[in-house]
């Protein structure tokens, strides 16, 4: 049943995407490392490839986390 109060406890995923790049990042560069270094390129450069999307989101949710002053919530302020 709905309550009609959602959109006031509704809060953005920013912080759990923001956890979720740094893992990210830590799996895509160890593939990167491991894969060059078992002469893998193919797979080396696809991991690399993928490490900077991830870091390219990453940016973007700081960004976006520094723009709500890092709260993460989407509640509008009091008009009153």
């Amino acid at each position: 049943m709905r309550t009609g109060s959602e959109p006031v406890t509704a809060r953005s995923p920013l912080r759990m995407r923001f956890w979720l790049s740094l893992w990210g990042l830590l799996w895509t560069g160890a593939g990167t490392v491991a894969f060059s270094l078992a002469g893998r390129e193919g797979w080396a450069a696809a991991c690399g490839a993928l490490f900077l999307v991830v870091l390219a989101d990453l940016c973007v949710v700081v960004w976006r986390l520094r723009q709500r002053g890092g709260s993460g919530s989407t509640r509008a302020s009091p008009s009153h």
